[in-house]
């Protein structure tokens, strides 16, 4: 709707306050996805788009012409999306060996950009009502499911944690001091494994955000909101201690390739980190190593050490106990307290 339409949206309305009203909902609609799509990170924007990529692979299946950054982009693209449409996605993913909580994520991001659609008036609600009772799979119901589907489930996540030891820990914290990127490597590993830093929190890290002086390290966490501040173990601190002399004089902790028109500085990106952290598994003979199995850990050695619910939400960055508590059960033998005669 262009700006010259404007006159005839008030028409007929003679109060002032009904004008000005209908004039501001007018303006407010062209923008709800612009306003929207700014409230979420980067790295949601990047993870909905590489799911609305596979929801357009779906729908070239069923003959319609879709791209994911018109879906992504503007609202009017999904102007006659059903409820069994959305339904028939489901059915298709699981028959791919799609992964019970990929399908549940794909489905929210599909009906977040359904309500948007309706807000601003593109889709009817009738419609909205009938997508929002296209419901995603429990944990017991997709796990029945994957016990009857044939083929084999696929997902770029691990079902469950790679495990490790205290004894792993120690040796992924030992790397070589006698190289730069060994040094890096124990600080890096560190990190995750005594701090419980998540990957993407890790990657944004200054040189500034470590006070060797102090022994803390300041960094935020994205997920939350929050800036926080942890003393660093001896561990931590000590490998700071030999790698940030070789990084004096620059802007990340653990830099990355620069630009290479600009020659800006970049750090080492999420995926890197997570491929290093998968090399250094391996040497060790730990396989499918990655970033947030050290969060496990980290998480899980907390709670056999007695830390309390509060203490770990807090330190680990959650924004409720559900988590921590799940590594509470973890850490605690299910007969635990069982006394018998």
């Amino acid at each position: 709707m262009q700006d010259d339409q404007v006159p005839a949206i008030i028409e007929g309305y003679s109060d002032d306050l009904a004008a000005a009203s209908m004039i501001a909902d007018h303006y407010a609609s062209l923008d709800i996805l612009g306003d929207y799509q700014r409230r979420i990170s980067a790295n949601t924007r990047r993870r909905q788009k590489s799911e609305l990529e596979v929801f357009c692979e779906y729908l070239a299946q069923a003959r319609v012409r879709r791209t994911a950054d018109e879906l992504f982009s503007d609202l009017h693209a999904w102007r006659g999306i059903s409820a069994g449409l959305i339904k028939g996605f489901i059915t298709w993913q699981i028959k791919s060996g799609a992964a019970m909580n990929t399908v549940n994520i794909r489905l929210a991001t599909i009906k977040r950009y359904c309500h948007l659609a309706t807000e601003a008036s593109v889709l009817t609600t009738q419609q909205h009502a009938m997508i929002t009772l296209v419901k995603g799979y429990s944990h017991k119901a997709g796990r029945n499911i994957d016990r009857e589907r044939p083929i084999a489930r696929v997902s770029t996540k691990k079902a469950s944690p790679t495990v490790i030891s205290a004894a792993h820990a120690a040796l992924l914290k030992r790397q070589s001091g006698d190289t730069k990127i060994g040094r890096r490597d124990a600080l890096l590993m560190c990190l995750l494994l005594d701090h419980g830093l998540r990957c993407s929190e890790v990657a944004v890290l200054q040189v500034q955000n470590v006070d060797l002086i102090a022994g803390t390290i300041t960094f935020y966490r994205e997920k939350v909101d929050k800036e926080q501040t942890h003393d660093l173990t001896a561990d931590t601190l000590t490998a700071a201690r030999a790698y940030l002399p070789d990084v004096a004089g620059q802007q990340y902790l653990f830099p990355g390739y620069r630009h290479k028109e600009t020659a800006a500085a970049r750090p080492m990106n999420v995926r890197a980190i997570n491929d290093r952290v998968g090399i250094l598994g391996k040497r060790i003979g730990v396989d499918a190593l990655s970033p947030h199995d050290c969060r496990h850990y980290w998480a899980t050695e907390a709670m056999k050490h007695n830390t309390s619910i509060d203490r770990l939400q807090e330190a680990g960055g959650w924004s409720s106990a559900t988590m921590p508590l799940r590594y509470a059960n973890k850490a605690r033998k299910a007969n635990e307290g069982v006394k018998l005669g």
